[in-house]
């Protein structure tokens, strides 16, 4: 005798939506970066208190933090995740390599995140469904980060904008999320 599972296990797209959700909002935030804040430099400061202004005023803005390596964006970025999910709102945390987006509490890379085609060119879109589940989480996050932005090229972040517009039924600037994007050209 066999015993098969419901027809439905896995066909619950609501059940489905909420566990992405949930997996966002239970993203584990360490002590450390909780702390982090505390122990930001002057430049750091200014950054993380004009960005958490902007994002808990619920305006929209696209903020570059610049810096060579060793200079402490990701010890930003980690004191944003922290304060903003201990808040509990959605922030998502991408980066360009998995080696980075595994640096960052939460993160993915930036093709898995916002489904960014291999091989983009400039009419290329990001494959969201805007009834999809990830546009869902995409809609309810206020927050993104996206580390190493550059290295994707100018096609790529227009494709995640013409995305993020798109399935937010907006003009503003990514939907009128707040993102922060990282580089290094020095």
């Amino acid at each position: 005798m066999y015993h098969f599972a419901p027809n439905d296990i896995f066909s619950d797209d609501e059940e489905f939506t909420h566990q992405e959700i949930d997996d966002e909002l239970t993203v584990t935030i360490p002590e450390e970066d909780l702390l982090a804040s505390n122990h930001l430099n002057f430049e750091q400061k200014h950054a993380y208190n004009l960005i958490l202004e902007t994002l808990l005023l619920d305006k929209s803005a696209a903020f570059f933090i610049d810096g060579p390596a060793g200079t402490g964006k990701t010890f930003l970025y980690k004191a944003f995740l922290a304060e903003i999910r201990s808040k509990h709102i959605i922030a998502l945390a991408t980066a360009s390599s998995s080696v980075v987006a595994s640096i960052l509490p939460g993160g993915r890379t930036a093709y898995s995140r916002f489904k960014i085609p291999l091989n983009i060119e400039k009419n290329s879109t990001c494959n969201v469904s805007k009834q999809g589940n990830l546009a869902k989480l995409l809609r309810l996050a206020k927050l993104i980060i996206w580390d190493e932005a550059p290295m994707f090229g100018k096609h790529s972040i227009e494709a995640v904008d013409k995305m993020l517009r798109d399935i937010n039924d907006t003009d503003l600037p990514f939907g009128g999320k707040v993102i922060v994007f990282g580089r290094d050209f020095h």
